[in-house]
């Protein structure tokens, strides 16, 4: 499997929409936002089927990763801690770019902190979901 930076936003959008719509039942109006068009996609294709998919948007001296997805067929294979590294090689290869940001489902915390974020502050709801703020340092 291969992650691309990819502009195929109907391939990204089949995916969130599948992930988190259709099973976590995250309402339209709070996936769908104005971002897309400021963000890099990556997209992980398996034999040209598209099964993974984040963003990244630049902020100044860091870049925020999120909307990392990854189909329940495919899960459990590291298909979205190669998504966050990618992403964070990616934030490492732009200059100014100091630190890594995210908004982690409370329930992935750990799976995050085992790639190096460090959760900042109190839990919040996005979308009916818990939420933390974490940080990782470049």
């Amino acid at each position: 499997m291969i992650i691309t930076v990819t502009d195929d936003l109907a391939a990204c959008h089949a995916l969130r929409r599948a992930v988190f719509i259709e099973e976590q039942g995250i309402a339209e109006p709070d996936e769908w936002d104005d971002l897309d068009g400021q963000a890099v996609h990556f997209l992980v294709l398996d034999d040209a089927q598209p099964v993974a998919t984040a963003r990244l948007i630049p902020a100044g001296d860091f870049g925020k990763v999120g909307r990392i997805c990854v189909l329940p067929s495919h899960r459990g294979a590291g298909l979205g801690a190669a998504l966050v590294r990618h992403a964070v090689d990616h934030c490492r290869a732009t200059p100014g770019v100091t630190r890594v940001f995210l908004s982690a489902q409370a329930h992935a915390i750990p799976f995050y902190e085992r790639l190096g974020f460090v959760p900042d502050g109190v839990d919040y709801d996005d979308a009916g979901i818990p939420h933390r703020d974490m940080w990782l340092s470049l």
